[in-house]
């Protein structure tokens, strides 16, 4: 995965974390699921699984997310 952004479970383009298949951010099973809004609407699902419970943020943020600590 190209970017400025690395995550710490992608090795050789592959995902630790997700029985090594090719890493997708946002996949089923990727730390990242249901924590941010991604432009591929398909993997919005979790998020919005989880605001209709009132466990995730009005905004899709999480408290205490990098982009919340910018501000």
């Amino acid at each position: 995965m190209a970017g400025s952004w690395g995550c710490p479970h992608e090795v050789d383009d592959l995902c630790s974390k997700v029985n090594s298949l090719p890493c997708d951010p946002g996949m089923k099973g990727c730390t990242l699921a249901g924590r941010y809004v991604f432009a591929n609407d398909e993997k919005n699902e979790r998020l919005r699984q989880k605001q209709s419970r009132g466990d995730g943020s009005a905004d899709g943020r999480e408290s205490g997310t990098k982009q919340e600590n910018e501000r």
